[in-house]
């Protein structure tokens, strides 16, 4: 029987796949193995030699086997000790490794998102440990960062959350005197490079001044601009920026190179993933939902790297 090549992709040959879950399972089959691409990663590129702090240079480590079942290497030289998961979301954590590796590995492969719900079927876990797990890796691993965007720029803001209904009148939603339809609803601000990355954050208001403080901090001065008609974004042409318009409310979406498509495609992913997947977001936990829609937007060219560039954000690399 010829061996094994523990290389080769196990896949459809018509597959478009690039990380299957087979070739998951059979790379981190189990916590050993999920420990010891942790201690690699972080400590140790050839797994036996690392950066002593106590040595103060480069010695051997070993890993024992202890009564314990601790979660460290050892230095040959002075005993002392480096723990892979310290610092890191997996941390005392009594989930096992490999659940969490799966449980990325799930967040990054799907493209709606996937409920804590589903994750507590596919883990074998409690639905309170699923939805810590979720919440972990989308507010800690896929936290988006500040790195400003540039060349073409789209703004948008949108409002999210539920339907308020009128008092004494059930089921009714459209609008009366002294009605307010966003009165449940978040304010979030975006922004998007045509074909490049997105930025997405919750915001109190869509007031001039809130918008173009997040403008500044995310989009490089000089960069050209595309927005809506909405009076917020005014100043944006006294602000360094190129401003370009377009006019919604004359039923105007695309004008040449003129349009916000970018973003409300995003919305619309955003939206529907939140609508079919989650059904319901409090104000106080959008903030993770949008990063974890943001980074697989990002990261959307990925393929497999998307998993590995998370498990090199879980050990701080």
């Amino acid at each position: 029987m010829p061996p094994v090549n523990r290389n080769q992709p196990v896949r459809a040959a018509s597959s478009e796949s690039q990380y299957s879950l087979t070739e998951f399972m059979r790379e981190y089959p189990d916590d050993a193995a999920c420990l010891e691409a942790l201690w690699r990663r972080r400590y140790s590129d050839d797994g036996e030699h690392a950066y002593c702090p106590k040595c103060e240079t480069e010695r051997v480590f070993k890993r024992y086997e202890t009564a314990q079942q601790r979660q460290s290497w050892s230095c040959t030289a002075c005993a002392g000790k480096l723990h892979p998961t310290a610092g890191t979301i997996f941390h005392k954590s009594s989930t096992s490794l490999h659940l969490w590796f799966y449980a990325m590995y799930l967040m990054t492969s799907t493209r709606c998102g996937i409920s804590a719900k589903q994750l507590e079927r596919e883990l074998g876990v409690t639905y309170k440990t699923a939805w810590r797990m979720a919440h972990l890796i989308r507010t800690e691993l896929m936290e988006q960062d500040d790195e400003p965007l540039s060349g073409k720029v789209e703004l948008d803001e949108t409002w999210v959350g539920g339907k308020r209904e009128f008092p004494g009148r059930k089921g009714h939603t459209g609008q009366a005197p002294g009605f307010n339809s966003l009165a449940n609803k978040t304010p979030v601000a975006g922004a998007v490079e045509r074909g490049g990355r997105v930025v997405a954050v919750t915001v109190p208001n869509v007031k001039r001044v809130t918008l173009m403080a997040n403008v500044e901090k995310r989009v490089l001065p000089k960069t050209t601009v595309f927005t809506d008609e909405l009076m917020s974004y005014r100043a944006l042409g006294t602000r360094g920026y190129e401003h370009h318009r377009i006019n919604h409310s004359e039923g105007v979406y695309v004008s040449g190179d003129i349009h916000t498509n970018t973003i409300e495609g995003f919305w619309s992913l955003v939206k529907r993933g939140l609508g079919g997947v989650y059904h319901s977001v409090s104000a106080k936990h959008l903030q993770g939902y949008l990063n974890e829609y943001a980074w697989r937007y990002n990261q959307r060219n990925a393929g497999r790297a998307m998993f590995d560039l998370l498990l090199w954000r879980a050990v701080g690399s």
